[in-house]
């Protein structure tokens, strides 16, 4: 019989283990038999292994550029020898000259499984379709072997992401995810624990190599990145409450949410500590357990989220009475069909910083920013940036309750207001249950319910409730109204109304579908929903439509047709329609900033100058800052919080809006680095475009994301947002050192000095932005150059095929509304890290 061929030998063949920190190969099945793993492999070429548990040895493919989680990204996965189940742990350092020298990070782990019907024997066909569970790769992918060409000796396969719910446009898993699941820590921490060259430079910067190395032994072992000191857990506050309206307000000024057929929750969020809160500050967290455990599990910085716990009926709609059906049963009963689910829309703390006073938009992103990596049941609430009409429509022909709308630069308030408003696609409200009438049918405990509401100090009769109850309604409300009988009516009613009816005190709080408002106050075709229990009788009101707010404060922009950009032909009114649409997307980035702006009073071509300082001449929107100078003096600064500044700056003449790094209420802390690449005139777009490739693959390499921006001029913004928590010496320090580190590495191409002649042929990576006082051009800004241009984010995909770093204009506000609203830019610009304490 011949001997079995031995799965680890080619593994085992070529290594020299006095040599490598690998472990030696032998087969050993794991406890599951199904363990994945990917590793981040930077040897000649940075690539993931990716590594399934088949028969006791890890099978294992390198995949060019790492997974996508977009299905329309098919990656290439080079077959490689299998590896032993010891590798599933390896995290370290590949002696340089030995096979596959570099570093190693253990980028991702957890379960893999074919998908019914299908075996890991699939792989002898050329095909493998399975499902991972693990803390970044999740749901349903595919391997394909491709056909082998003559000659060629590799064995090559496709990677491919399948369309289910843990599908996303773009690369952003590969970007966002810059530390190892094992550890935490960087692949520069990672680099540095051993001897070799800092991997920013080809010559070493020795401090810099040094603090990296002290950096790595403080994080070593640990098993997540290190945070800003630990904030408490928030305290339950009054939720922000929308007012009823009529119609769907129109522009650019509102954003539109689903509104969910739930019960609103505020959720108190500090690690594995979750706390959730009723609208009236009632601690309902028992009643939410596995939806709990799943917040808990994506273990948060202190934060305080706004959402709604909503359930799914059998067309998988919320509904409300679905919802109490399943609190009914009780969490430890729950199965597959009482799973609950959180659809989150607001942020209003985020560890100990109080965000209330931000635009919604702005905080709707950092949502989006936060929970970036949660899966079901916890979902970020979609919105859309003007067209309110069509989701509203799309709503009601779904059968939904309605849509929420905000204004994108409303602050939030915790009260009713008319910077959110509520449109229904059908009435419905809450009624204080007051009594119930008899019913002649045998078996039915009573006929109907008796509501009314609170008007002033009165409790008001609002007519009868007798259908919508389901045989589980009616024994629960019997129940509960025999032990609120009363003799006297506690509203009154009138003598026919009156006849036969059981009076109960009014503590039961009901929501009530109906068509209309009789003309005597009385509901017509009332439909029982459900009970409110988070809901005070006390509080029970009518709801009057009102009208939502009216634009009128506006601002009037004169001479709205002297042309500004001459060559061009646009106007000042065109640019101020450009910004009043853009408002909502560019607000997140230029709102409470000190801001520098260019003004040119007689157009582009005329004389343009800067202006930082408060005039005391734009209006009430455009607000002082005091800073503190150089001289130790203070002057006011510029700052906008809304869509009506911004207009009020274009009235006076300006074009281009600049913003500090830090925000006006914490001027002395920065929390945002920009690498701008401004390339010597004889340089093509193409290298700025490798350029910000690179910085962003060596900012990776420390545990930084980072994202991209078109500056509207010639060059390109690495933009890298950070948690505040140190000073502007440590921010610029650490900018200038890491752009002299790519200089220095590569001097015939970068220069990290600012002298013109020193930058002859090469790209200068202008570090000074990151400076006190120092600003850089806001996205969405327009552009005081030829054709009107605006800076533009985009997706890192997205770069190589930009052209030039101009591509729109202030006449294509519609299509930068779309762009904003697509998956690849959601989160742009937001992430919770802290500058490398090196």
């Amino acid at each position: 019989m011949a001997a079995r061929k031995d799965p680890l030998a080619e593994y085992n063949a070529k290594r020299d283990f006095s040599l490598t920190p690998e472990p030696a190969g032998e087969p050993l099945a794991s406890e599951t038999g199904n363990r994945f793993i990917v590793q981040k492999h930077d040897a000649t070429r940075l690539h993931w292994d990716l590594r399934l548990e088949v028969d006791g040895v890890l099978k294992s493919w390198a995949v060019t550029r790492g997974p996508s989680p977009d299905p329309d990204i098919k990656r290439l996965a080079v077959r490689t020898e299998d590896h032993p189940m010891s590798y599933a742990d390896f995290e370290g350092v590949i002696p340089r000259g030995e096979y596959g020298g570099g570093t190693v990070m253990l980028w991702d782990r957890g379960t893999w499984q074919p998908i019914e019907g299908k075996s890991a024997s699939d792989l002898e066909e050329g095909h493998l379709h399975f499902c991972l569970e693990g803390e970044r790769m999740k749901g349903e992918w595919l391997l394909i072997r491709l056909k082998q060409k003559p000659g060629e000796k590799r064995e090559n396969w496709l990677l491919r992401k399948l369309q289910d719910d843990n599908a996303e446009a773009g690369d952003g898993l590969v970007q966002r995810e810059l530390t190892s699941v094992l550890t935490g820590r960087s692949m520069a921490e990672i680099a540095s624990d051993k001897q070799g060259e800092y991997p920013l430079a080809g010559k070493k910067d020795d401090a810099f190599l040094a603090q990296m190395q002290k950096a790595s032994a403080r994080n070593a072992g640990k098993s997540r990145p290190k945070r800003r000191k630990a904030a408490p857990l928030p305290d339950y506050r009054k939720p922000q409450l929308a007012t009823l309206v009529d119609d769907v307000p129109a522009g650019n000024r509102w954003m539109h949410e689903i509104k969910f057929d739930g019960y609103r929750t505020l959720v108190a969020v500090k690690g594995d500590t979750v706390r959730v809160f009723t609208r009236n500050g009632k601690d309902w967290t028992d009643k939410f357990g596995p939806l709990v455990e799943a917040i808990a599990a994506l273990d948060l910085p202190s934060c305080l989220i706004d959402g709604e716990v909503v359930a799914y009926d059998g067309k998988g709609n919320p509904d409300f009475s679905t919802l109490q059906q399943v609190l009914k049963r009780g969490h430890g009963s729950q199965g597959k069909e009482d799973k609950l689910a959180l659809h989150a829309f607001d942020l209003l703390e985020l560890d100990g910083e109080d965000l209330t006073g931000l635009p919604n938009i702005e905080r709707k992103e950092r949502l989006e920013a936060l929970l970036d990596s949660a899966d079901p049941p916890i979902h970020v609430a979609e919105h859309v940036l003007g067209a309110g009409e069509h989701l509203y429509r799309a709503m009601c022909d779904a059968g939904q309750e309605g849509i929420i709308s905000k204004t994108v630069d409303g602050k939030y308030a915790g009260r009713r207001s008319k910077a959110w408003v509520k449109v229904k696609c059908t009435r419905r409200q809450e009624f204080v249950i007051i009594g119930w009438k008899k019913s002649s049918a045998k078996g039915r405990p009573f006929a109907s319910l008796l509501v009314a509401q609170h008007e002033g100090d009165d409790l008001v009769y609002k007519g009868n409730v007798g259908t919508g109850f389901s045989a589980d309604d009616l024994d629960e409300l019997a129940g509960k109204m025999k032990r609120l009988a009363r003799k006297t009516p506690p509203a009154e009613v009138d003598r026919t109304s009156s006849r036969g009816v059981t009076w109960v005190t009014p503590k039961l709080v009901a929501e009530i579908a109906f068509a209309e408002f009789t003309a005597d106050g009385n509901v017509r075709h009332g439909s029982y929903v459900g009970l409110r229990g988070d809901k005070d009788a006390s509080s029970v009101q009518p709801e009057t439509p009102a009208k939502p707010a009216e634009t009128s404060d506006a601002i009037k922009i004169s001479s709205r047709d002297r042309v500004i950009f001459p060559d061009s032909g646009q106007t000042k009114g065109a640019l101020a329609d450009y910004y009043e649409a853009v408002a909502a997307i560019m607000l997140p980035f230029a709102a409470r900033r000190p801001i520098s702006l260019v003004r040119c009073p007689s157009g582009r071509a005329k004389k343009c100058f800067f202006q930082k300082h408060d005039s005391g001449s734009f209006g009430d929107a455009v607000h002082p800052v005091p800073i503190r100078e150089k001289d130790g003096g203070h002057e006011d600064y510029l700052f906008i919080d809304d869509a009506r500044g911004l207009l009020q700056c274009v009235q006076m003449g300006t074009i281009e809006f600049h913003a500090w790094c830090a925000r006006s209420d914490a001027v002395e802390w920065p929390d945002r680095m920009i690498f701008d690449l401004d390339p010597d005139e004889g340089l093509g777009f193409d290298e700025v475009k490798q350029a910000a490739r690179d910085i962003r693959a060596q900012l990776a390499d420390l545990g930084l994301t980072s994202f991209a921006m078109l500056t509207g001029g010639k060059g390109v913004h690495v933009v890298v947002p950070l948690t505040p928590g140190h000073d502007w010496e440590a921010h610029k320090d650490f900018s200038r050192r890491f752009a002299e580190a790519l200089s220095m590495a590569e001097p015939d191409r970068f220069t990290a000095a600012m002298s013109k002649a020193k930058r002859k042929g090469r790209i200068f990576i202008d570090w000074l932005r990151n400076q006190r006082g120092a600003t850089a051009v806001v996205p969405y800004s327009a552009r005081a150059r030829s054709g009107a241009p605006v800076a533009i984010p985009l997706a890192w995909n997205e770069l190589k095929t930009m052209e030039n770093a101009h591509p729109y204009s202030i006449d294509d506000a519609k299509t930068l509304l779309d762009r904003a609203a697509s998956k690849s830019l959601q989160g742009w610009g937001f992430a919770e890290q802290r500058l490398p304490d090196l």
